[in-house]
């Protein structure tokens, strides 16, 4: 389930991203797919070695786009061990909301991105998550859990102060917002509740399948009830660079 529209993003064969805070790795899979040169990076392990194991299984079924390579490291997003202009897009999806120092984890991004290269930023959708966080204390307050709502003002006047410039927004995930507020008003940790359970196999089906029936309303409603709030944005308008 991708939350970033690719088609948007400047990628080339061959060009090195960055998959910052990657978790399961869902992303990074779509840019090795693409043929890029895919750096993934989190700071769980377990997440690491996940995504280590899928990108050795898409190597030897042969799913990676031509001059793609792939590679996943455990780090931590505010100190990143690469230099400058390493990466000609970089990807931080569903990560700032986690992390206490947002800032530099955007200073970072921006200090890896080549010159005319393109940060792609997605966090939750204000309205969608208060509405989760108004009935349910447990779905935020666990470790590692989000610690802020972003309104669409305060993130973008934060990345601006980071250097880059956005290009373009849109809205993702509109059913899986009613999703979480069932879940939410069952208990984020109530597995055996039947209108969350329900709902959860359509989303499911949807994910797998793709069916006209799903895929219509979903991009009807994203602008109004979309779940998470996409943000794509360049290096201070400069010329994109090629292949870092």
């Amino acid at each position: 389930m991708l939350t970033i529209d690719f088609d948007r993003v400047p990628l080339k064969p061959g060009d090195h991203a960055l998959d910052l805070g990657c978790g399961a790795g869902r992303h990074a899979f779509e840019l090795y797919r693409r043929g890029a040169k895919v750096t993934a990076v989190d700071l769980n392990p377990t997440d690491i070695a996940q995504v280590k194991d899928m990108f050795a299984a898409m190597t030897e079924a042969g799913e990676q786009g031509p001059g793609g390579t792939a590679v996943a490291l455990r780090g931590d997003a505010r100190r990143l061990p690469f230099p400058d202009g390493s990466f000609a897009v970089v990807v931080l999806s569903e990560v700032l909301e986690h992390i206490p120092d947002d800032r530099a984890v955007m200073a970072e991004a921006q200090r890896v991105l080549a010159p005319g290269g393109m940060l792609v930023v997605t966090v939750p959708r204000w309205w969608p998550e208060r509405i989760c966080w108004a009935l349910s204390d447990a779905y935020h307050e666990v470790e590692g859990g989000h610690i802020r709502i972003y309104r669409r003002r305060q993130l973008l006047s934060r990345l601006r102060a980071a250097g880059l410039t956005p290009r373009g927004t849109h809205h993702a995930h509109a059913l899986h917002s009613p999703y979480w507020w069932l879940k939410c008003l069952a208990g984020p940790d109530n597995d055996d509740a039947l209108l969350p359970r329900l709902y959860h196999r359509m989303l499911v089906h949807d994910i797998m399948r793709r069916p006209w029936w799903t895929r219509i309303p979903e991009r009807l409603l994203n602008p109004v009830v979309g779940k998470s709030f996409v943000v794509y944005l360049d290096k201070e308008n400069m010329p994109r660079a090629g292949t870092a």
